[in-house]
């Protein structure tokens, strides 16, 4: 039997595995799955329980009711990975060796990195959204907060879903509005990009947008420490933006295994080639959603386009053929921009977003780079679709590299 070891039952580790059940044969094939955790959160989810319109129950299942009979669960913690050995140590004892490894331990928020960060006020005056906890504790404070000076401040990039700060200020200017409250908060959204956003003309339609819900904008902020005694912001340019409110977007990093195996870069992020999706250093580990370092949005449905060609990649690999399949860096993000109205955007490596009708041609029935009601349902519709297809492995009606159809230049 050969041994394929999937490391990571998130996103796109769950994917990677019940794509694999379906496409390899189990009489050559052996598959294991290692994680630490039980629940499987829908991370998209978090952003909507600060506002009351999900609750914890909405976001979390367990991870075993989607992995496939017939394979091998490990819940421990992973110790360290030795690619020069092909085998796992894990924190319970055990040792597992494999012939292909897959990578899929994804990133986590490190408050850490950020001096005074976690200081006195942590989950008093300055929050995230990027955990449950942080998300509830949100919730509760918003429940009886009358008003301030609320800075929404993402410390540095890459982070998990890059539209997802900006989400949350439309949001709060939304939530803030229905509650009567929304001319007694000032809100600042503070960023280290030259733009609200990664891509430029999405960034120029995002910042207007941020203007037109008198949102102040501060670019190329790159943020220092945090003063928890005067309630300020610091950046390493000695630049200061004091609150009453911080919401935090840490620094996101790769897992600290991925650190103790000597395999990432700064962030812990491993070096990935960003067509085939194998690791740069070893040919039978292969790299797929948050765990790897490609320039591409660390994001669910990037993880969905990723697995369809590292399956086909994967399958090229162990049989001895060229790798074929290409992925082009596609993302595809609904925007929830409030008031019922979201945006969609589609892009890749090298196109930009482009205005258009998505995923039918003219029909839609969605609309890029355009506030739509349609869009917001498509947002709000994404969490069954999530749960029911794409943690299952299923296909769904888009192509995993972009295609112009529909798009206007």
């Amino acid at each position: 039997m050969k041994k394929l070891v999937i490391l990571g039952a998130g996103t796109a580790g769950t994917m990677m595995l019940n794509k694999f059940y379906n496409t390899l044969d189990l009489k050559i094939w052996d598959i294991t799955i290692v994680d630490q955790f039980e629940s499987h959160y829908y991370q998209p989810g978090f952003l909507f329980i600060p506002f009351g319109i999900y609750t914890r129950g909405d976001v979390v299942k367990p991870k075993r009711d989607f992995f496939p009979s017939g394979v091998d669960v490990i819940m421990s913690e992973i110790e360290k990975i030795e690619p020069a050995n092909n085998r796992v140590l894990l924190k319970n004892n055990q040792v597992l060796t494999y012939d292909y490894l897959i990578v899929a331990t994804g990133s986590k928020i490190r408050p850490d990195q950020t001096e005074g960060l976690t200081g006195a006020l942590w989950y008093k005056n300055i929050f995230d959204f990027y955990t449950i906890e942080g998300a509830c504790a949100l919730a509760a404070f918003f429940d009886n907060w009358g008003g301030g000076k609320m800075v929404i401040n993402i410390s540095e990039m890459p982070i998990k879903c890059p539209v997802a700060p900006l989400e949350f200020a439309f949001l709060a200017d939304w939530f803030f509005t229905e509650k009567g409250i929304r001319d007694k908060v000032d809100i600042h959204f503070v960023t280290p990009l030259p733009g609200a956003f990664t891509k430029p003309r999405a960034s120029s339609i995002l910042g207007d947008m941020l203007t037109k819900k008198n949102i102040n904008l501060t670019t190329e902020f790159s943020i220092g420490r945090v003063d928890n005694e005067n309630k300020k912001i610091v950046s390493w340019d000695e630049r200061e933006i004091p609150f009453d409110l911080l919401i935090t977007i840490p620094t996101n990093m790769g897992d600290e295994v991925i650190e103790r195996s000597g395999m990432g870069d700064e962030f812990n992020f491993i070096p990935t080639d960003k067509f085939t999706l194998r690791s740069k250093d070893y040919e039978n580990i292969f790299v797929i959603g948050d765990a790897t370092d490609l320039p591409s949005s660390k994001a669910g449905s990037v993880a969905h386009f990723q697995a369809d060609i590292l399956t086909e990649n994967f399958t090229s690999a162990t049989y001895g053929r060229d790798m074929t399949a290409k992925f082009d860096g596609h993302a595809n993000c609904f925007i929830e921009s409030g008031f019922g109205k979201g945006i969609l955007i589609d892009f890749n490596y090298d196109t930009e977003p482009l205005p258009g009708k998505f995923p039918l041609p003219g029909l839609g029935p969605f609309s890029l780079l355009e506030e739509t009601k349609m869009n917001h349902y498509g947002k709000i519709m994404f969490r069954w679709t999530y749960w029911n297809f794409l943690l299952k492995g299923l296909e769904l009606p888009i192509e995993s590299n972009m295609t112009m159809a529909g798009k206007r230049l």
